[in-house]
């Protein structure tokens, strides 16, 4: 029973990722609308997004959140010899980095930069929702996982170890360069470590749980850009990843339970 599940779930998962990479294959090029100087156009082309839009902002946003997931990926590939954990690790790792070469690819195609210091995380989220976009944490507060503080690692910055006063492990949440502020559902740097240490099952295990709140945090963000973007194929990324990363979360509460564990609350 076990075992079927297993596969079944991989075979819907790996639909959906061939799905992705030839649309995205194929759709690269058309999110341009071929611009030659990417703020403008010709007769019948659609202008570029603007850089405080919703589809400048994800593009941003998930190509920070995408990175962190192949860096987890690549850790627990070197932490555990079990190949269900690996296998996922490698699709999750191949897919991400694929769709976050299109998100930044797009940002060229449309002139606009890849870093945008002076927003919070997710203000492109919260100014479509009628909010400022100003706060502390932008819409990161909110999303599921969130709670530490702190950047992420591998995001340039070099600030902060994300740790809660007194040297205790901070729970989920990351950042973006320039800003210090939080992303859902991301790793603080301290638990990136706990997992480099551990091995076998329990590496897997916290991958495993740390992914889930990734997962869950990207979700809520594909979701705002499938609501808000404007450029189609993006919006279609956006919702590809919605169902893919839930497909995930539930083989990942199935693994969790086979190693006698389950997601963090």
């Amino acid at each position: 029973m076990t075992l079927t599940l297993t596969r079944t779930h991989w075979f819907s998962i790996a639909a959906v990722v061939l799905a992705l990479l030839f649309a995205g294959a194929a759709t690269v090029a058309s999110a341009g609308g071929g611009r030659s100087g990417g703020h403008g156009g010709g007769a019948g082309t659609p202008a570029a997004p603007a850089a405080d839009s919703a589809d400048a902002g994800f593009a941003r946003d998930m190509a920070v959140h995408h990175q962190q997931a192949v860096e987890m990926s690549f850790i627990v590939r070197d932490r555990t010899a079990d190949e269900e954990v690996r296998r996922l690790a490698y699709d999750i790792a191949n897919t991400q980095a694929n769709q976050r070469g299109m998100l930044l690819g797009w940002l060229d195609l449309w002139g606009l930069p890849k870093v945008d210091s002076g927003a919070a995380p997710m203000a492109w989220m919260d100014r479509g929702h009628g909010k400022d976009g100003h706060g502390d944490g932008g819409h990161g507060g909110d999303a599921p996982g969130n709670g530490g503080g702190g950047d992420a690692p591998g995001n340039g910055d070099g600030d902060g170890d994300n740790q809660d006063a007194g040297g205790a492990t901070a729970s989920p949440g990351g950042g973006q360069p320039g800003t210090g502020a939080l992303m859902p559902g991301m790793a603080t740097r301290s638990e990136l470590d706990l997992l480099a240490q551990a091995d076998g099952r329990a590496a897997e295990v916290l991958f495993l749980q740390l992914m889930t709140d990734h997962h869950k945090g990207g979700v809520a963000m594909a979701d705002g850009c499938a609501e808000l973007c404007t450029v189609p194929q993006e919006k279609a990324l956006a919702q590809g990843m919605v169902d893919a990363q839930q497909s995930e979360i539930g083989l990942m509460a199935d693994l969790l339970e086979k190693r006698g564990a389950a997601p963090r609350a």
